[in-house]
């Protein structure tokens, strides 16, 4: 029998986390994209957001968002502009080069974990998994 089937719960999710995180980080670095990069450019699918909203819909803090802006406008793939109706905030938007690599990575998660029988049923634990977790912290 396998070991893992004795497992709780909490150690398989983080075990399979880490070595998914380890695959994404290999992936995306052929792409000279980070994870954390990754996450930015899916969140500008839907439009132009702030560093804040970025930073509240990634659920980390927004000087890590920061950074991660910094990288990303380093690289050529967001832009950084002036609010229209608010001087003092910004909107960050994707580049076209941005599109690019968006597009290239898009394809990594099909190709580098396999299928799951009842795909909704995991991916509602999960969103569970992690409302729960961060209720108090990113509420």
């Amino acid at each position: 029998m396998d070991p893992m089937q004795d497992w709780p719960t909490g150690r398989l999710l983080s075990t399979a986390a880490r070595l998914v995180e380890h695959a994404w980080i290999e992936k995306l670095e052929k792409l000279g994209l980070t994870h954390a990069g990754l996450i930015v450019l899916h969140l500008l699918d839907s439009g132009p957001l702030s560093q804040t909203e970025l930073a509240t819909r990634a659920r980390v803090e927004v000087q890590t968002m920061s950074r991660t802006l910094e990288r990303l406008e380093r690289e050529g793939w967001i832009a950084r502009a002036k609010h229209p109706d608010d001087g003092r905030r910004h909107v960050v938007t994707r580049t076209v080069d941005g599109q690019r690599v968006w597009a290239s990575a898009r394809s990594i998660e099909a190709d580098m974990f396999p299928s799951i029988a009842d795909n909704e049923q995991v991916r509602a634990s999960l969103i569970a998994i992690i409302d729960a977790t961060s209720a108090s912290r990113w509420a």
